[in-house]
């Protein structure tokens, strides 16, 4: 297949793009910088968001990955709302092109509160301002890909693991801290249970389902498990060999964090 994929310079589009590209896919990478890309075909060093025609100037794909998005990890900043209209246009122009599947990536944030586990069609009652700009995002998406006839597939991500010091999860931060020698890591008491997916086989279920997915729907990418936030961290410092100690209690949980949540496989 062809793929485009936007923000393949960041964090998840620079190990989703190198995946596809080893498979075999001819693979065009789209971000306002393309300087840690590896396996693409073509780069393009543009914003998605200025382009007229997406579909023609990103080579006709055969589908396009969404994955352009500020501020994931900061779930209250200003940036969710503000670039929501920039995204339902860029939707808006691929729905009405020859684009025949586009593939967008989601959140478990998109549900909100909610104890169990999330399936497709789990009600979504969104609780910070990425949940509420992701949920509308994807609400409009479906509306647009159904009256174009648009294959959309909607991909609903949790929690990746990753021992790369440049992101902004909890797990970067601690890579982060041990890297400047700091000993200790300020914590909440980490009993709230998540799914957690380890970053390789995140990169791997995407592409699974952008290019062998059969038909328009949400697919969680996801362990499909829940474990504890503390037994996770824990186990990653272990893992990654780092001479630091959680200091638990440091910082409350989040109140709109599920104590258990988990996304169907």
């Amino acid at each position: 297949m062809k793929v485009a994929v936007t923000g393949a310079n960041g964090f998840l589009g620079r190990g989703i793009v190198a995946e596809l590209a080893s498979r075999g896919h001819e693979v065009v990478a789209v971000d306002m910088r393309c300087d840690r890309v590896e396996g693409a075909t073509r780069t393009i060093e543009r914003s998605a968001f200025e382009m007229e025609d997406p579909y023609t100037e990103m080579s006709s794909p055969d589908c396009v990955l969404h994955l352009a998005w500020r501020d994931g990890f900061s779930h209250n900043s200003s940036a969710h709302m503000e670039d929501l209209p920039a995204h339902v246009k860029f939707i808006r122009k691929l729905t009405v092109s020859s684009l025949s599947r586009l593939a967008v990536m989601g959140t478990m944030h998109e549900v909100g509160y909610f104890e169990g586990g999330i399936r497709a069609e789990t009600p979504c009652m969104p609780q910070s301002m990425y949940g509420i700009a992701k949920n509308a995002l994807r609400q409009v998406a479906n509306l647009l890909a159904t009256e174009s006839g648009t294959e959309l597939l909607w991909l609903r991500g949790y929690y990746i693991v990753d021992n790369t010091q440049y992101g902004s999860s909890i797990f970067s931060k601690i890579c982060q801290a041990a890297a400047e020698g700091k000993r200790t890591f300020p914590f909440t008491m980490g009993q709230n249970q998540y799914d957690f997916l380890d970053y390789g086989e995140f990169c791997m279920q995407v592409s699974d389902i952008v290019a062998g997915a059969d038909g328009s729907g949400i697919y969680n990418i996801c362990s499909g498990k829940p474990e504890k936030l503390a037994d996770r961290v824990e186990r990653f410092i272990v893992e990654n060999e780092l001479s630091i100690n959680l200091e638990y209690g440091a910082f409350p949980d989040r109140p709109y964090d599920s104590p258990a949540v988990w996304g169907h496989r």
